[in-house]
């Protein structure tokens, strides 16, 4: 059976080391498969956007279609990752990501299908929902990892994900290159391109329900249904929703993601076709510059979780909080120098500069997040996540109204840079830190007591 659930372990505790070669244990497991899992739905969510040079000229689309195209792929994100945030809560992050993997893959083939800009318009609409797998994939981490490693866990994972659209950057133009040397007419080579992310995207579907579990005791609808205590309590759905909704740290880390994974997003849809019309790049010369944006996502998103991790062992939750201004600082004067560059070589430089700080506050913006409340992670997870799309849709539309992208650009470093000022209004009372102190030493008597299991370490923040 597909969902054929794992033993149960009452006792299981979460993992308070991140050993990278191992996936012998539950946690490790699902850390290294839910990067991949986010990895492959990035590439697919992205491998359109290196070929709309293709696309537009093919479909003999407007700027204004075009902006459409880039708005429509990130919107319904916005719902969707509303929506899996409590199903995870409810039926556990395995069952979710298996649905969210095979039904995203459908829209991802019917663009090699697609005949005219409204029936592409509509399948990158719908491709958009696979974004949501970033809220699987950091739910399914902090259910996983103790508080001293789960920045670090969600950050790494996180990162290594994103990364996807950068190598979908650099990757896809080089696919369609090399179905056109093999004799695909010129017509069908990005349609055909396609299919390499939808057909990934079925199989990691599999691997995913093959081989994780929801917790470290096993699956949700299980441990429910025997009566064991979840961290979430007996709520789901709606329920999880609302007390997410009426805590105002979700509101304020919604506006910070909103400022800096909105702006990577809008950065993947609109790069390589920028260095095109702005530097008179080939399309593979774009690709592969647009692609070192994506790229820094293996290394500064998961930086910016560990610094996160390690600043909370000496200055606590406000520590992680002071963090998360600083790097939105820098992203917003980073996009400023990039929107002021007259050549490529330093508009490579600056979007390398802001590009570090954006990756690294989106890791610090989610090493925060599983301690804004625990008995809503789904619901605080998806409203935060849905912020990221929401900034990215907002930058979509300022696209469209200002004459150039270089006055978006520079507008978006202004409104970014305002926005770190949210990430200082993150406050945690006395009673909160006392409560996840608490949590933090219960996971490592348990990992001094032997009781983890979680050989040898790669990673600890403790």
């Amino acid at each position: 059976m597909l969902f054929a659930s794992p033993a149960i372990n009452a006792t299981g505790p979460k993992a308070t080391r991140i050993d990278m070669f191992s996936v012998s244990t539950p946690q490790m497991r699902a850390f290294h498969i839910t990067w991949l899992a986010f990895f492959v739905c990035f590439f697919a969510w992205f491998a359109a956007a290196p070929l709309m040079p293709l696309i537009r000229a093919e479909f003999g689309l407007t700027k204004d279609q075009v902006a459409n195209i880039n708005i429509a792929s990130v919107a319904v994100t916005i719902l969707i990752r509303l929506i899996v945030g409590p199903l995870c809560d409810r039926y556990g992050p395995r069952r979710t990501y298996t649905w969210l993997l095979l039904l995203g893959a459908i829209p991802v083939f019917g663009l090699a299908f697609a005949k005219s800009y409204e029936i592409f318009l509509f399948f990158r609409l719908c491709i958009g929902a696979i974004g949501a797998s970033f809220v699987i994939t950091q739910y399914h981490t902090s259910v996983m990892f103790a508080p001293n490693v789960v920045g670090t866990a969600n950050a790494t994972v996180g990162g290594w994900g994103n990364a996807g659209g950068g190598a979908a950057q650099s990757l896809m133009p080089l696919v369609v290159a090399a179905l056109l040397s093999l004799g695909v007419e010129q017509a069908w080579g990005w349609r055909a391109a396609m299919f390499v992310p939808g057909v990934a995207m079925v199989i990691m579907a599999f691997v995913y329900a093959r081989y994780t579990q929801d917790t470290p005791q096993g699956d949700i609808v299980d441990l429910r249904a025997q009566g064991i205590a979840l961290e979430s309590g007996k709520a789901g759905g709606m329920a999880i929703f609302l007390r997410a909704c009426s805590n105002y740290r979700v509101w304020m880390l919604a506006i910070v993601y909103g400022a800096c994974f909105g702006v990577e997003i809008f950065i993947h849809n609109i790069a390589a076709t920028y260095y095109v019309d702005q530097f008179g790049l080939s399309i593979a010369s774009a690709g592969m510059a647009a692609g070192i944006f994506g790229g820094l996502a293996l290394f500064a998103r998961a930086l910016g979780g560990l610094v996160s991790d390690r600043i909370a062992t000496k200055k606590g939750l406000d520590g992680r909080s002071l963090l998360l201004f600083g790097l939105m600082l820098g992203e917003g004067i980073g996009l400023v120098l990039f929107s002021k560059a007259e050549s490529v070589g330093f508009a490579i430089l600056a979007m390398s500069l802001f590009g570090l700080f954006t990756h690294m506050a989106c890791g610090a913006t989610y090493a925060l997040m599983p301690f804004v409340d625990r008995k809503a992670l789904g619901g605080v997870a998806g409203l935060i996540g849905a912020g990221g799309n929401i900034g990215a849709v907002a930058a979509g539309f300022l696209n469209k109204a200002v004459a150039t992208p270089q006055q978006t650009l520079f507008i978006l470093g202004v409104v970014v840079a305002a926005s770190s000022l949210c990430a200082i209004a993150v406050r945690f009372s006395s009673q909160h830190k006392s409560a996840e102190q608490k949590l933090l030493d219960e996971a490592v008597a348990a990992r001094n007591a032997g009781a983890s299991g979680v050989p040898g370490s790669m990673i600890t923040a403790n």
